[in-house]
């Protein structure tokens, strides 16, 4: 159970940390941190939960990239389920915490996203489904990439947990605009269940598109990858 509390405790601080740093701190009057404030905190929880809890669980935080490991022959398919149950409460109750937080200020209005993923009217930038959908599975399967190639036994030692958070934190320097930037369901759910309406009725997208995405980059690995016989 102890790599399952881990996978809960990591999405957990993901979506505080992630989805935190947009509703409470992106737009904050005069020292807002914006958009690459918001990236930087998502790549930091992923960093700082490697280095914690990459020992007990591997630090997937995330369905897709559980679903991209066992693709990639890194994990086995009976810890699939657990794993993606772990995550999706993790994220759900960071949901709640942050919800509470937020509620606290005056003029509070959960309607107007709450950091959820769209597309169409619901995207920043008023990308449609088409671009949210390629998007979304294109910077998966980089990630899913980078995840494999980094934890590679020829990649250097140690350093795994830098480029990832670095690789999460540029994905979402590119598609804040496009979806809000997901790659990743279980942070989709724990806020999108928070917001329901157009939240929810949209979340298929971002359950669908990243593991598509996860199982490309880990067929795209075991092509490029594959040591010399």
């Amino acid at each position: 159970m102890k790599k399952y509390g881990a996978e809960f405790f990591g999405t957990f601080w993901l979506v505080l940390g992630g989805c935190g740093s947009a509703v409470l701190a992106a737009a904050f009057p005069n020292v807002g941190i914006g958009l690459l404030g918001v990236s930087l905190a998502f790549g930091l929880t992923v960093l700082t939960m490697a280095y914690a809890v990459g020992h007990i669980s591997g630090c997937h935080l995330n369905p897709a990239v559980s679903f991209g490991l066992w693709a990639g022959g890194r994990f086995p398919a009976k810890d699939l389920l657990p794993y993606i149950i772990a995550q999706v409460l993790g994220g759900i109750v960071a949901g709640g915490v942050l919800y509470i937080i937020a509620s606290g200020k005056a003029g509070f209005d959960v309607s107007a996203g709450f950091a959820s993923n769209g597309y169409g009217m619901h995207s920043p930038g008023g990308y449609s489904l088409l671009s949210a959908l390629v998007i979304e599975i294109v910077m998966t399967m980089m990630f899913i990439l980078v995840i494999l190639g980094a934890t590679d036994k020829r990649a250097p030692k140690g350093f795994a947990p830098i480029a990832i958070g670095l690789c999460l934190t540029l994905i979402h320097l590119v598609t804040i605009p496009v979806t809000n930037t997901s790659v990743n369901p279980a942070r989709s759910t724990g806020v999108a269940l928070f917001v329901g309406g157009w939240a929810v009725s949209q979340l298929w997208l971002f359950w669908i598109a990243p593991i598509a995405g996860g199982l490309l980059g880990a067929a795209v690995y075991r092509i490029i990858g594959r040591e010399e016989d």
